[in-house]
């Protein structure tokens, strides 16, 4: 008889958590956001502990670096420049004669928003700045929850949203960086092409051209759409409205792609302003594909650096291409493809590819098993997303000690 009763209770538990997960999805979600934040903050008040005063941007006050201090480091800087003095009206020039490193490479929208909210409460920039890119980044995992729900089912997209949240690189999203603001973006702007709300997705693809360089792979998106929408036609026809609504978003992420680098030239005077700023950062200037060869052999020499790139290419397309990716649809899949490709076109692949990779979320609920269109294809799923839950945390621990813990003079940035 018990053994009979146990199949019907675990049937039931399971029905009750399918409905309580679709019921608070937001709620449980933004919980274990909450959990994952709570954790990096104790992480970094613990690097704090370790960080050298002169690895941290504008100095500290105390003698001793805090968790706000953490919060700016790296790329934090820049933005807290920009909130405070704006962007230069002349580009600056280095020694050698080409353009020096300066703010132009980092997008308005975050710092300005950080400024205004500064202006509001009186806070400081570290303290409004992580604040925001906390707030903002709860609030995009919850709308990556909702999306990802349409598709996959909610207990999948909670697994999937928290997991998420305990990435190494999802530290950033309590630090002063883009990340928060750009995802949050981002999941609008998918949610809506899911919805075929084409006037939003359109208005959120010329914000992200304000926000972070990522637009162009947006256009991409829009034209999986359109064939998606094309092969279905006989099942669901495509109205007049709908191409031009397609059309409209594409347009706008073309404009959204090349928005900033206009500006930037508009006001410096120099047309390649924003080109010229991002070759900055690199050894060779701006270089499509290359880096990926070049930074690869650098750690794995000439037949390691292939033997590798072909084995993460494989991978990708393993992942994106079976049957337990299916569930995610052409939208979801559309990104994942466009954006790595994107990052492998134009990335100077290092350490902070780490946090560029965020954005290839929906590679998650993949790994985690729960892509599948054949929910009964879904077995082990609790057991697996515990596990890569703890190695997540685990491997966090290592990342921020090894990359947001800078030592003068050598460091490599998140």
């Amino acid at each position: 008889m018990t053994a009979l009763l146990a199949p019907r209770a675990v049937a039931r538990a399971r029905a009750d958590w399918r409905i309580l997960a679709d019921r608070r999805l937001v709620p449980l979600v933004v919980l274990g956001y909450l959990v994952c934040r709570a954790f990096s903050a104790v992480l970094m008040i613990w690097l704090a502990r370790h960080q050298p005063p002169a690895g941290v941007p504008g100095g500290v006050s105390g003698g001793h670096a805090t968790y706000w201090d953490e919060t700016r480091m790296w790329d934090g800087r820049w933005y807290q420049e920009i909130a405070a003095h704006g962007y230069p009206h002349h580009l600056p020039v280095g020694q050698d004669g080409k353009v020096a490193q300066n703010a132009w490479a980092f997008l308005p929208l975050y710092p300005l928003a950080v400024k205004c909210l500064m202006l509001v409460t009186g806070a400081s920039f570290a303290v409004a700045g992580s604040l925001l890119s906390l707030v903002l980044g709860g609030a995009a995992v919850a709308v990556m929850a909702v999306l990802l729900r349409d598709r996959i089912g909610a207990p999948a997209a909670i697994a999937s949203a928290v997991v998420f949240s305990a990435l190494p690189p999802a530290i950033a999203l309590q630090m002063t960086y883009t990340e928060s603001l750009a995802l949050l973006v981002l999941m609008g702007f998918l949610l809506a092409l899911e919805r075929e709300q084409w006037v939003v997705a359109a208005v959120l693809a010329l914000t992200m051209g304000l926000t972070r360089p990522i637009a162009a792979p947006m256009v991409l998106v829009v034209l999986a759409v359109a064939v998606s929408r094309w092969r279905e036609r006989r099942i669901r026809p495509v109205r007049g409205s709908d191409w031009v609504g397609m059309s409209a978003v594409a347009a706008a992420g073309v404009v959204g792609a090349l928005l900033w680098a206009q500006i930037a030239g508009r006001v410096t005077g120099v047309r390649s302003a924003y080109f010229d700023t991002q070759g900055a950062w690199r050894a060779d200037g701006v270089v499509f594909f290359v880096p990926w060869v070049r930074n690869f052999e650098l750690l794995f020499g000439q037949v390691g650096a292939v033997i590798v790139l072909v084995a993460l290419l494989a991978t990708f397309v393993v992942m994106v291409t079976g049957p337990w990716a299916r569930a995610l649809g052409p939208v979801l899949l559309g990104w994942t493809v466009a954006y790595a490709a994107y990052l492998v076109a134009t990335v100077d692949v290092w350490t902070s590819t780490y946090r560029y990779a965020m954005f290839l979320f929906p590679l998650v609920p993949v790994t985690l098993g729960v892509g599948w269109v054949r929910r009964e294809r879904r077995v082990l799923v609790p057991l697996r997303c515990a596990v890569f839950l703890l190695l997540s945390l685990g491997w966090q621990v290592w990342w921020a000690w090894t990359l947001l813990r800078f030592v003068p003079p050598v460091g490599n940035p998140i």
